[in-house]
């Protein structure tokens, strides 16, 4: 069956860094779309980052650029992100997401997600 799990998650003081695995199963991972999401306590759920199938190019949330870089190994069905300079702000549940569109159609994964906690 499918399944996106996510590792990586912990607390972290401001400054520092983590990174951020998802292992995907069960679908042709090089063939989707991947991306991070995460929600805080009582905001909704926001992209992060993500990374297309084909030329890997990527994209940021502003308040993230510079700071995470996300990367995807197809041999391995993993996706990574990297989180540097770390933010208070960056505390939150942060989720991967596959998806692959067929025309007007898409097909999307989530997982169960991370806890990040960025705290002194």
């Amino acid at each position: 069956q499918v399944q996106l799990v996510e590792s990586g998650g912990g607390l972290v003081q401001p400054g520092g860094s983590l990174r951020l695995s998802c292992a995907a199963s069960g679908f042709t991972f090089r063939s989707y779309a991947m991306s991070w999401y995460r929600q805080a306590p009582g905001k909704e759920r926001e992209l992060v980052a993500a990374i297309t199938s084909a030329s890997g190019s990527t994209n940021y949330a502003d308040s993230v650029k510079g700071r995470f870089s996300i990367s995807r190994n197809n041999a391995k069905n993993t996706v990574y992100l990297q989180m540097n300079s770390l933010k208070p702000d960056d505390t939150a549940v942060y989720y991967c997401n596959a998806v692959h569109f067929y025309g007007d159609y898409a097909t999307e994964y989530w997982g169960q997600g991370t806890q990040v906690t960025v705290s002194s």
